[in-house]
Formats: C-alpha cells, sequence, structure tokens
C-alpha cells in the first residue's frame, strides 16, 4: 500500500519540527555554523525526507524508513539538550521543541507498529 506522505501526520508534525530547529539554529553563535547547526538542520530535515521517501514503497520498506526518520529524532533531540546545555536555548523553548520531538517518536512508533 502507498501512502500520501503530505496527509500523514507524522510528516506534517515532522515538517513543522523541521521549521522549528531553522529557525532556532538562525539565532545560534556563527561559531556554530558547521557544527551544531549544521547537525540539528541535517537532522531535522531528515525526519521528514525519510518519510516521504519511504511512503512510495511497501510497508516492510516504509518501516526501514520510518526507523530512519525516528533514529534522526533522537539524534535531534540530544543535540537540543546539548545545545541548552550551551545556553543557546531557553528552558522554555527546549521543552517547546523536545515535547514536539517526543509526541513524533511516540506517533511514528505507533505507526511503524500499525504497518505491521
Amino acid at each position: 500500500m502507498r501512502h500520501n506522505f503530505k496527509n500523514l501526520k507524522i510528516w506534517i508534525l515532522a515538517m513543522e519540527i523541521a521549521n522549528d530547529i531553522y529557525k532556532l539554529t538562525a539565532t545560534f553563535p556563527k561559531s556554530e555554523t558547521y557544527s551544531s547547526i549544521s547537525q540539528m538542520n541535517r537532522c531535522s530535515v531528515s525526519m521528514p525526507s525519510n518519510i516521504a521517501e519511504g511512503s512510495n514503497r511497501g510497508n516492510k520498506h516504509f518501516q526501514h524508513y520510518l526507523n530512519i526518520s525516528l533514529g534522526s529524532s533522537f539524534e535531534l533531540q540530544t543535540q537540543l539538550l546539548i545545545a541548552f546545555q550551551n545556553e543557546y536555548l531557553t528552558k522554555t523553548k527546549t521543552e517547546e521543541i523536545e515535547n514536539k520531538i517526543i509526541e513524533f517518536q511516540k506517533m511514528t512508533t505507533g505507526f511503524i507498529t500499525k504497518l505491521d
């Protein structure tokens, strides 16, 4: 079964997170351009990209892409917390985005299970 990725709640949420991350990293110190900014942007883009790429495959392959997307979300969550430790973000902003990432993780895990 093929899925229209644009209609998937997980893709919509992943796009929202990517948008949030791009806005956020734009406020980071310029010294972070090639490290945390680049890494966080890449992770956040990987999330909706892998959902889109996998949506055109059969369920087994789709699950593989969803797992990659999920992995990127855990990586992003870690990088977010490191950025907070380095005081690039407020506690409020960190929690707001982390909660979206956790919501994405729950929804994606549920979706993977449903594909079985």
